[in-house]
């Protein structure tokens, strides 16, 4: 009886150290003598020890930084480019056997196509289609990585250092481009006003009297000043005369 007792506990304690438990988003790969003998799911389950071993694999999405790298453009500009990757496990079995280690390897081959893919682009390009850019890049590390169960979900460039003299550079670039600007919108202000007094002066071609109503008009808005001089215009009582002679020719009888 004391044999038997002993062995159940034995048994007993062979199947809790046995036990295992796999947690919602993990994945346990199973070995038997060194073969591969399955994917286990999330919840308890028993490895027989040692001639069953488990390798737990996370199924979650995982955020790598790439580390800054000197870059040079297609335009023969030297940066400093650091990116993050996240990237996710889909396949267990390939992520354990296809590949020593899932995270080294992806953060090797991303560096690389970052460097490959950036180089091939000019300093403007790389400013301003980013987003492309970046699509390129996890297209390639992606292409790299479905051997190895896993795929890439996205890649961003999050931080471009430039040199000094090349900031400085594109600090004037800036400037020049608002002087230029301001002196377009400037331009267009004169041209809008220039055609506008053009359709004043073919207003007030066809209505002398016009002229004389805008002179009085400016007498008024001078007189409120107070100034003690008044300047009449040398045409200006010439014109009134006219003015008068015409009312009277329109007030006659016909």
């Amino acid at each position: 009886m004391g044999f038997i007792s002993v062995l159940v506990i034995l048994i007993v304690l062979y199947v809790i150290v046995s036990l295992r438990v796999l947690r919602q988003y993990e994945r346990g790969v199973v070995f038997l003598l060194g073969k591969f003998a399955g994917v286990r799911g999330p919840g308890l389950t028993l490895i027989f020890v040692p001639i069953q071993q488990m390798v737990r694999v996370s199924l979650r999405t995982v955020t790598m930084q790439i580390p800054s790298q000197k870059i040079i453009t297609r335009d023969n500009v030297s940066i400093d480019i650091a990116a993050v990757a996240y990237y996710h496990i889909t396949d267990p079995e390939k992520a354990v056997i296809a590949i020593e280690n899932v995270y080294n390897a992806i953060n090797q081959i991303s560096q690389t196509t970052v460097r490959n893919v950036v180089g091939r682009f000019s300093l403007d390009q790389l400013l301003s289609d980013t987003a492309s850019i970046n699509d390129q890049i996890k297209n390639v590390i992606d292409t790299h990585t479905e051997p190895w169960g896993t795929q890439v979900t996205a890649v961003e460039i999050k931080d471009i250092t430039l040199p000094d003299n090349m900031q400085r550079a594109m600090a004037k670039e800036a400037e020049a481009e608002r002087e230029r600007r301001a002196k377009i919108v400037a331009a267009e202000g004169e041209y809008q006003a220039a055609v506008k007094l053009g359709e004043a002066a073919d207003i007030i071609t066809q209505h002398p009297v016009a002229l004389q109503l805008r002179t009085l008009q400016t007498m008024a808005e001078i007189s409120v000043e107070k100034n003690s001089t008044i300047i009449f215009p040398a045409q200006f009582m010439t014109t009134v005369q006219e003015a008068i002679a015409l009312l009277s020719r329109d007030s006659s009888p016909k």
